[in-house]
């Protein structure tokens, strides 16, 4: 007797537990479907004006149109993304705070500036893929980069090259470039919207950017690019040769996409990107890239989970190389 109420009082709690996990999935889905009810903040690690910046915009205004609610960009610049990164990872999981995250989630990690690293986030979808150039000031004396090489080597430590911050990608490929070559040059962080205007002032003799930034100012006839440190030219730039191109083996491409804090629930994780595949194939997109100076390059979330664990092995064996892992 006591046995077979045993047998039914089991019974009627799987029952219950079986109720109860087919309630929540009920719950998450209708919670999912009526997503988002509010507006959605998205954090861009740079500052207004930045190559990022630029790109987060035109796709929060792409992804508002498909969600039916405002895509609010936010600036939280700093410390090469780390200070946005941290913000981010501590929100709530529900899909209303994204980051626009890039390599960058790997660099600031090996730099020491985060005690997580990209598991600490979902992956939503990739985006872009930006190529990172090294420009100069028209009037420079360098027309490509054997000539900027060739005074660098000839003047070891004096050449002054700018980048976006320590830990940055475009820190990470400038070190990784000259490093390859085994030429000693200065290499000064800044923030990303100073560095550009630190070129253009003569404070320093180059930055490693990305074309964002800098198309604009390239196409007033105010800087020149001297090539492209990618596995690609830059369409914003068809006439620059790669380093590859130009007998220098390397190449740093830059990807940039959306993530959500680590457990954001799996149906607001798939809406979202269902918003930004749909944003980033629209021409008005790809109108942008061209001007601009990025490429749209959708890739939905599980692949871009396996894009960004790849990556982060591969930088952690560039950034050991260099000397910059912590």
């Amino acid at each position: 007797m006591n046995i077979q109420s045993t047998s039914g009082n089991r019974f009627l709690s799987s029952i219950r537990l079986w109720a109860l996990a087919l309630l929540a999935a009920l719950s998450l889905a209708a919670f999912a479907q009526d997503f988002p009810v509010k507006p959605v903040d998205l954090i861009v690690l740079f500052p207004a004006g930045s190559s990022a910046d630029v790109v987060a915009r035109v796709l929060a205004d792409g992804m508002s149109k498909q969600l039916g609610q405002p895509i609010t960009v936010i600036n939280r610049p700093g410390a090469g993304g780390a200070i946005g990164y941290k913000y981010v990872q501590g929100q709530k999981p529900d899909g209303y705070t994204m980051v626009f995250n890039s390599n960058s989630i790997s660099t600031v990690h090996y730099s020491g500036l985060t005690n997580f690293d990209y598991t600490a986030f979902d992956p939503v979808a990739r985006v872009t893929v930006e190529l990172p150039v090294i420009a100069v000031k028209a009037d420079a004396p360098w027309n490509n980069l054997k000539d900027l090489m060739e005074y660098a080597r000839q003047k070891p430590g004096a050449l002054q090259v700018g980048n976006s911050g320590v830990g940055s990608h475009t820190h990470i490929t400038a070190v990784g470039f000259f490093n390859e070559q085994h030429v000693e040059v200065n290499h000064i962080p800044f923030g990303a919207a100073q560095v550009v205007n630190s070129l253009l002032g003569g404070h320093i003799d180059a930055v490693v950017q990305l074309p964002g930034a800098l198309a604009p100012l390239v196409r007033a006839g105010n800087l020149k690019v001297l090539g492209v440190l990618a596995s690609q030219r830059e369409p914003t730039f068809p006439n620059v040769p790669t380093a590859v191109e130009q007998g220098f083996n390397f190449q740093a491409d830059m990807w940039r996409g959306l993530a959500v804090p680590k457990g954001t629930p799996k149906p607001v994780v798939a809406r979202l990107e269902q918003a930004v595949r749909a944003a980033v194939n629209t021409p008005e997109f790809k109108a942008q890239g061209d001007k601009l100076g990025f490429s749209p390059a959708f890739q939905p979330a599980n692949d871009f989970g396996v894009t960004i664990a790849a990556d982060d092995r591969l930088l952690a064996k560039a950034m050991e190389k260099a000397g910059l892992k912590k």
